[in-house]
């Protein structure tokens, strides 16, 4: 990305002539953690980044475009490129890696990544949003908690659900874990 997603953030926001405390509000977000992820020294899940979207009425994907739209969109493998990675702090290990596979198409209504999950993934709070999930298990075996259940996929298995129940996804085990997602979020 040619630019860092807490200066794309910053961009939008100064656009909508919006001052941090009323993203903030709008987000239902602490006005420091959005200044510290302007200030690109965290890398947050994809909860914060939905709220933010919706507060500056964005798509996610507005985030980490920065071409023309492209149809039809053709992503091969070799081309891909992190798009951003998760972590707690700046100095921090990274948690997940997510590939998006529909940069580059601005009109799409679904996000779906290529994800790598590390294993300190495992360990994070549950988070919840609007829309709908789909998951498949490339390598690896990740654990859903899914409001009071747990699922253990492992390669090959899928799951598709309503991201408006607090979940996490994250590794099973000590082991890295990769998977294809694709993220509804209602407009």
């Amino acid at each position: 990305m040619s630019e860092m997603l807490g200066k794309r953030i910053r961009k939008f926001r100064e656009n909508k002539k919006l001052s941090l405390e009323e993203l903030a509000q709008r987000a239902a977000l602490d006005p420091e953690f959005l200044a510290t992820l302007e200030e690109d020294e965290i890398y947050p899940s994809l909860q914060p980044l939905v709220k933010i979207a919706r507060a500056l009425n964005v798509r996610l994907g507005t985030f980490l475009d920065d071409q023309v739209s492209q149809d039809p969109l053709l992503v091969r493998k070799e081309e891909r490129q992190p798009q951003f990675t998760t972590h707690r702090g700046k100095d921090k290990a990274s948690e997940v890696t997510f590939y998006s596979l529909g940069r580059g198409k601005t009109d799409r209504h679904m996000e779906p990544f290529y994800v790598e999950l590390l294993p300190e993934s495992a360990a994070q709070p549950l988070s919840s949003h609007e829309g709908e999930e789909f998951i498949v298990v490339i390598s690896g075996q990740v654990e859903l908690i899914y409001g009071k259940k747990t699922f253990v996929l492992d390669p090959g298995d899928s799951i598709y659900y309503n991201s408006v129940v607090s979940h996490h996804l994250g590794c099973k085990g000590g082991n890295r874990a990769e998977i294809y997602a694709v993220l509804y979020f209602p407009s």
